[in-house]
């Protein structure tokens, strides 16, 4: 029987299937081979006391993604919540988030939260001219929230941004009965580390949501690098410079011929994004390997 994994905690996964809600144990197989089932997973259970909802993990299918801290899988789109006053936007987390979905193949979707307070025009353009899609959204007017349900329908998201950035505003317009439901889902993912302890998947707006506690205090930033050799490719609109700077290990930063440097200089790549890269760059292009590995443990 196939399933998805809804919650793990305690020692328990609780596993969706056609037949209902099963509480498994994980095989002592996979401990075995160094792999643990996560929140998001879509896994092979054996039952193994049908009217107690029973059953052990016994295969865990490929995933498309996982994430370290929060622990979850398979995650299609991590909205990016920023607002756009009070507090003002930090875009070198906004690009930290992306690069990282980049990196893990996750699409990233920027919320610019708080409009009823003004807008930024070029914050947005920023971030269409990049490649990303972009929300403007208010949870006083309301505005945005349709965009988002549809964004959110028929896969697997996550909302991610520091507090007070309106993040329980939004979702408590997207998913009201859902929240109400599982005691305020907005209150947990608002308060983050400090209270939730597990990682849980619930329906909302025609899609799923992952209440975790890594996302919203950004916590995500510490456990999941990004090395030097993968930046330049976590910045999509890179991509036309490749192959084209003067030496073949630029790493766009000081070396003359920079084919990066010259489209900031001529507009084709926002100044924010750039300095965000090189902000990036400079935090890890001395990190060895097993500092992060051991950073991580």
């Amino acid at each position: 029987m196939q399933g998805l994994i809804r919650k793990g905690i305690g020692g328990f996964y609780y596993v969706e299937t056609a037949q209902g809600v099963y509480a498994s144990k994980a095989r002592g197989l996979f401990r075995k081979r160094g792999q643990t089932p996560l929140v998001g997973d879509r896994v092979e259970i054996e039952v193994t006391h049908e009217g107690d909802k029973e059953a052990y993990i016994t295969s865990i299918c490929p995933r498309k993604n996982a994430l370290i801290r929060p622990p979850v899988a398979n995650l299609e789109r991590l909205f990016i919540v920023a607002a756009l006053h009070n507090p003002p936007p930090s875009t070198l987390m906004i690009d930290k988030l992306i690069a990282i979905c980049e990196k893990k193949g996750i699409e990233p979707v920027v919320v610019l939260n708080k409009a009823d307070l003004g807008e930024t025009p070029a914050l947005e353009q920023t971030y269409r001219r990049a490649g990303f899609a972009v929300v403007v959204a208010s949870a006083l007017e309301p505005r945005g929230i349709e965009q988002l349900r549809e964004l959110i329908r028929g896969r697997l998201c996550a909302f991610a941004g520091h507090s007070g950035v309106g993040k329980s505003s939004l979702l408590n317009l997207l998913a009201p009965q859902a929240l109400a439901e599982v005691g305020s889902l907005s209150e947990r993912l608002e308060r983050g580390k400090h209270t939730t302890r597990h990682v849980e998947i619930f329906d909302c707006a025609g899609g799923l949501l992952a209440d975790t506690p890594g996302f919203g205090d950004i916590s995500i930033e510490r456990f999941e690098p990004v090395y030097k050799e993968e930046l330049f490719s976590c910045f999509r609109e890179f991509a036309p410079c490749f192959g084209k700077c003067r030496f073949s290990g630029c790493q766009h930063d000081k070396e003359p011929g920079c084919a990066v440097k010259q489209a900031v200089q001529d507009g084709e790549i926002a100044a924010s994004r750039y300095e965000s890269y090189l902000s990036m760059l400079y935090d890890v292009k001395d990190i060895k390997e097993w500092e992060i590995n051991d950073r991580q443990g």
